[in-house]
């Protein structure tokens, strides 16, 4: 039986949020979407192409919330 780590547990708690609803992406704090980008960018799923493309897809949303954050203006709305 393989053990969950702390962090793979609070990155799945984090992907829940994220995938609930559009609307609870934009409620995630500026904190919890940069640990769940470091979360994700450490979690390797090149065995898995699926995965993978979604992983870089969700980072690249990330940083557009990110930043739409840090200037304080939502660039799509």
């Amino acid at each position: 039986m393989t053990k969950i780590s702390d962090e793979d547990r609070e990155r799945v708690n984090l992907l829940r949020l994220v995938t609930r609803s559009k609307n609870e992406f934009k409620t995630l704090s500026l904190e919890q979407l940069s640990r769940l980008q470091e979360l994700l960018e450490k979690k390797d799923y090149s065995h898995d192409k699926k995965a993978h493309k979604s992983k870089i897809k969700l980072l690249g949303k990330i940083n557009v919330r990110i930043y739409e954050l840090t200037e304080g203006r939502g660039i799509w709305g």
